[in-house]
């Protein structure tokens, strides 16, 4: 209506003007034709396209207008498209913006206004006979009425315009003479034309005075019929909700679907992983890849028990067949839940004896330029191309390993069980609780340097510590020891191989983790699901968890077999679903656990098993009889401002914080780590490729040494009989490479870990790295005379 107060050159509902857009990593940004028209942004490759082909349109009613930077700008509606533009200049930028934002503010008024007569004319259509025609006819004529009104006010306004520009032509020409004699002459032209602009500006005022009052007076009798109109739509809309509940209800039973514990079945819970999984949409739909299209069956139910279960205690229950799984030692594991125990360790950041960071600086947004990397391949080998600090998240792989820690209590709650059943419930919601800060940490962990350590002590806040060492490069593997005052020990041993399948990555950790408790000496061991990435070439990366697990109690014999259901962009189940069985020696269930590993995991006691119907591939499935399910577990809320400081949990973000008294080795001490957290990714990739460098030399510096101590062949028998072992190389078959750094000579690699050793354990048969004691030693008495040179 008025004349937008911004430099734009064309101050109409229409701007157009060329703007660079981007496209894809490989193209970059193209130089595209834009036209902003009646609320709608087109974009055309050139002015010739305008009549016939429209490359793209976003609705700026619903669209979000942001400012990366002096020239660029982002225009997204919620997720479905999103255009990353950038002018030519800050002022064309700025432009642009003003247009963008003058044009969003009317199709916000239009959409606005045109929700408001779409729902008034329903609200006298149910009326017949002549009542219904006579509102039909008034409303009719009002809004003629209307129309005239703001006829006026737009004819007003192109007057006022029109003698504004003749009243400041006629100052300027009355500023810029010299002659006395013109003067008389000039001021009269002016008062004459100050004139009209005066009676112009009142018959605008009137014209605005007359809309007003024909507006207030029509309103009060708009807004209650449109509160009918909205009061009957949600009626509506929850009639609907509630018929689409059941009609899925029954869908799902008719045919034998999972039924999930009452306390379970959340419909948020459903919502929110269907829109994380599949990543944001983007111009381009055909770039999300998914992993699986088909709905595996269940292979078991849960029904709720008999209300005479509910009734009696759990120790002498009379009238159950063979398969009523019940405990002879049976605990109230009310009492024993982690939200209800008054002695449950408080979070990490509630009782700190130590006041820890809760921020890090926030992460840039650096433009990645698959040229600027692929221009550095030129003549070098693809095994030594270091890959820059872009595609990292300032934390090591040792740190990422001491985040398995980040719900101890579960393993404190553990060793307090009297029943292995019970522990075992709790040891396998502690392995579901591990994955759950990888949900949106899609950003790769630096690669340990050999001999590089990291130290998480919390002996005063939570009662542990824990102790990581880089101990093999050549395959690279890291061991894992944390201890506890509450009486349980965690040890592992993880050697990652991944496959690249095109559009996803699998990465698969190779490696066992065991878990001891002192006071029953029950030990437990598993191994990790595999982890797959998704969309690495193009689109979002959005990260799957997927596989089987089974927690085995070496000493009573008990197992816990869990399933990560991988991600269907078919399946009716809940995205990131996780089920699993609770058995004793003989294969009798006790427990049922489910839940996702993003988000929180359940517990329901089995109290009778039966076999049912055949599923859907003809296999009998097991029903079980549970009593209502309780919460073990549940992941702890991100920082605020988590978005920006790669999706760290709170734990995360102060693992690299400096501390006084580490080794050398530790990975806090890493100056490429460290500059990167700091924002300066320029500075890190020099130095990644320095310690990269460094580590080559000393490696080749290594076996030398090796070669001149096995001169003889009697020496060189022992050498080899010293280094036989399944992580280090053989000359005649050569060490796979890893991911950054190769290995130049093919010769076994002599290093020896400095706080590991490996050996057989005697319980699970395994061979890793255990942990052989005096580093918290050599931490007090300060003295690291011992460590190597890593940085």
């Amino acid at each position: 209506m008025s004349e937008p107060k911004s430099p734009t050159p064309t101050p109409g509902d229409t701007y157009k003007g060329w703007l660079f857009k981007w496209t894809n990593y490989i193209k970059g940004y193209q130089r595209r034709w834009f036209v902003l028209s009646n609320g709608l942004l087109s974009y055309y490759r050139t002015q010739a396209e305008m009549g016939h082909t429209c490359r793209g349109t976003i609705n700026l009613a619903t669209a979000n207008i942001a400012v990366e930077d002096s020239c660029n700008f982002v225009i997204s509606n919620g997720g479905a498209q999103t255009y990353h533009l950038k002018a030519s200049s800050e002022v064309e930028r700025q432009r642009w913006i003003t247009a963008l934002e003058l044009a969003k503010a009317k199709a916000v008024q239009m959409q606005a206004e045109s929700d408001d007569s779409g729902d008034d004319f329903p609200a006298v259509s149910p009326n017949s006979g002549q009542g219904g025609d006579c509102r039909n006819t008034e409303i009719q004529s009002t809004l003629r009425t209307l129309n005239s009104k703001v006829e006026d006010l737009a004819t007003c306004n192109d007057l006022i315009v029109k003698h504004g520009s003749a009243l400041q032509r006629s100052l300027s020409e009355l500023e810029g003479l010299r002659v006395a004699v013109d003067m008389g002459e000039k001021v009269k032209q002016v008062t004459e034309r100050a004139t009209l602009f005066r009676i112009t500006s009142n018959a605008m005022i009137n014209a605005c005075r007359d809309f007003l009052s024909m507006a207030q007076s029509h309103s009060k009798r708009w807004q209650k019929a449109l509160q009918t109109e909205r009061e009957q739509r949600i009626r509506l809309e929850e009639t609907l909700e509630q018929l689409a509940k059941q009609h899925n209800h029954l869908e799902r039973a008719f045919r034998g679907a999972t039924v999930l514990p009452p306390s379970f079945s959340n419909p948020a819970l459903g919502n929110k992983g269907g829109v994380s999984g599949k990543a944001d949409a983007s111009d381009e739909d055909d770039d999300n890849e998914f992993f699986d299209a088909m709905e595996e069956p269940a292979e078991f139910i849960t029904v709720p028990a008999d209300p005479k279960y509910h009734r009696r205690s759990g120790s002498n229950i009379s009238g159950i067949s063979s398969e009523t799984g019940t405990d002879d030692q049976s605990v109230n594991f009310d009492e024993l839940s982690l939200a209800s125990n008054p002695e449950s360790p408080q979070p990490l950041e509630l009782e700190p004896v130590r006041q820890r960071r809760t921020r890090i600086p926030d992460k840039p947004n650096y433009y990645l330029n698959l040229w600027s990397i692929m221009k550095n391949c030129i003549g070098k080998e693809l095994s030594k191309i270091p890959m820059p600090v872009n595609f990292n998240e300032p934390l090591s792989m040792l740190q990422r390993l001491s985040e398995d820690l980040e719900y101890y209590e579960l393993l404190d709650k553990a060793a307090k069980s009297h029943s292995s059943l019970e522990q075992m419930c709790y040891v396998a919601a502690f392995t579901v609780s591990s994955y759950s800060t990888t949900v949106h940490r899609t950003g790769k962990p630096f690669n340990p340097l050999l001999g590089e350590t990291f130290e998480l002590d919390r002996h005063r806040e939570c009662g542990y510590r824990s102790l990581c060492e880089q101990v093999s490069h050549h395959p690279p593997a890291a061991a894992h020891h944390a201890f506890s005052e509450k009486g349980w020990t965690l040890r592992q041993e993880i050697t990652l191989a991944s496959k690249f399948r095109g559009k996803y990555l699998s990465i698969m950790p190779l490696g066992s983790i065991q878990c001891i408790f002192e006071k029953s000496n029950n030990h437990y061991s598993w191994k990790k699901v595999t982890t797959t990435v998704h969309n690495i070439i193009v689109g979002k990366l959005w990260i799957d968890q997927s596989g089987e697990i089974d927690v085995v109690n070496h000493k009573t014999g008990d197992r816990c077999h869990l399933k990560f259901a991988p991600y269907s962009y078919f399946s009716r189940d809940v995205p990131r679903k996780v089920t699993g069985v609770v058995t004793d020696k003989d294969g009798k269930a006790h427990y049922v656990l489910s839940g996702t590993w993003d988000e929180k995991m359940e517990f329901s006691k089995i109290m009778q098993s039966s076999k049912g119907e055949n599923g859907t591939e003809g296999k009998q499935r097991t029903v079980y009889q549970t009593l209502k399910a309780k919460e073990i577990w549940r992941k702890n809320p991100l920082p605020e401002g988590a978005e920006n400081m790669y999706y760290f949990s709170s734990l995360a973000l102060t693992l690299n914080e400096p501390e006084e008294g580490v080794a050398p080795t530790d990975s806090r001490r890493r100056p490429d780590q460290r500059l990167m957290e700091e924002g300066h990714w320029d500075e890190a990739n020099a130095e990644k490729q320095r310690l990269e460098e460094k580590q080559r030399s000393t490696r080749r510096e290594r076996e030398r040494e090796a070669v001149k101590a096995a001169s003889s062949p009697e020496e060189a028998v022992t050498e080899a009989s010293i280094n036989d072992s399944p992580l280090k190389t053989d000359a005649k078959e050569p060490a796979p490479a890893s991911s950054e750094i190769s290995d130049e000579s093919g010769h076994p690699d002599t290093y020896q870990a400095l706080w590991f050793e490996k050996m057989d354990d005697p319980v699970s048969g395994e061979t890793l790295h255990i942990y052989k004691g005096g580093y918290w030693e050599a931490k007090e008495q300060g003295n690291w005379d011992m460590c190597p040179d890593v940085f």
